[in-house]
């Protein structure tokens, strides 16, 4: 379907939140759901993604992009696969400086419905030079704008912590700064980035209503600067780790989702280079089955 035209009946529409509520039709087991970008930012390629994922039994995909492939031909390797396409996670490359992120987010909503995705993300990055507050101001209002597409196709538009001294998401008081102006808009919460600036337990339970996807991170963090690591909203320093062997509450994050009700999906997200992606993968998914 291309966006500007009517949502098809029976279709998710903005406001069925996918993942989140005990109670909701979905129960509350959690489901893993392969990250392509943990996997493509390796060089792996999108039928080995799938493969990965098949081979260790995840339930759903997020498809970070479409790798310049047709949206449909993704989304038939997945239904193949017996994956969920659970998310659809793309880019604004022109925002803010450029004219174009309009027509990016037209077409990312495009390819959400063409993967058969409840869900969109848009990763907010950072722009140092900026104050995160008028870049967070710059982001609602676009946002805002973006929604009316959102809703048409009968998609839920959702933001993620981001990390960063200077991204405008990182604090639940960030999402909800936006929320308000921008009613409908969901979060992918993600622990990693929250911790970078606020307790990742009480920042998930703040905004467990407005949860609607979840990406599981972890870092090493360090109070000194150090090679490979970043300066964070916190002001302390942090590397990426594989979930499970960083510093991240992982544990108890998951009891707070699990406490919460979350029924939707996890992305397994790694960053660092040290580990091949699918051992990385294999690591992760043995680690989150035993808590």
């Amino acid at each position: 379907m291309v966006v500007g035209t009517p949502a098809v009946p029976g279709q998710r529409h903005e406001g069925d939140v996918p993942g989140a509520r005990a109670g909701e039709g979905m129960g509350n087991a959690m489901k893993l759901c392969m990250m392509s970008y943990t996997m493509a930012r390796q060089g792996v390629g999108v039928e080995e993604i799938v493969r990965c994922a098949e081979e260790l039994g995840l339930e759903g995909i997020d498809w970070v992009s479409t790798y310049g492939r047709d949206a449909r031909e993704l989304r038939a390797l997945s239904d193949a696969a017996g994956l969920t396409v659970a998310c659809h996670t793309f880019f604004l490359r022109s925002f803010p400086e450029g004219d174009g992120w309009l027509d990016e987010a037209k077409q990312g909503i495009d390819d959400a419905v063409a993967l058969g995705a409840p869900v969109v993300m848009i990763p907010t990055g950072t722009r140092p030079e900026m104050d995160r507050s008028e870049f967070r101001r710059r982001w609602i209002d676009a946002l805002a704008e973006i929604m009316l597409f959102a809703r048409e196709a009968g998609v839920i538009l959702t933001v993620e912590n981001f990390p960063g001294a200077a991204s405008a998401f990182v604090t639940a008081v960030d999402f909800y700064e936006a929320q308000r102006q921008v009613p409908g808009l969901k979060l992918t919460f993600d622990n990693g980035n929250a911790a970078s600036g606020e307790d990742p337990v009480a920042s998930f339970r703040q905004c467990a209503a407005d949860v609607v996807h979840i990406h599981l991170k972890d870092w090493t963090v360090r109070s000194t600067p150090a090679e490979g690591y970043r300066q964070m909203l916190d002001g302390r320093y942090y590397r990426p780790a594989l979930i499970g062997e960083g510093d991240m509450p992982t544990a108890e994050c998951w009891q707070a989702f699990r406490e919460a009700g979350y029924g939707g999906y996890i992305n397994i997200e790694y960053e660092g280079n040290e580990i091949p992606a699918a051992e990385a993968m294999r690591r992760a998914v043995s680690y989150l089955r035993s808590l």
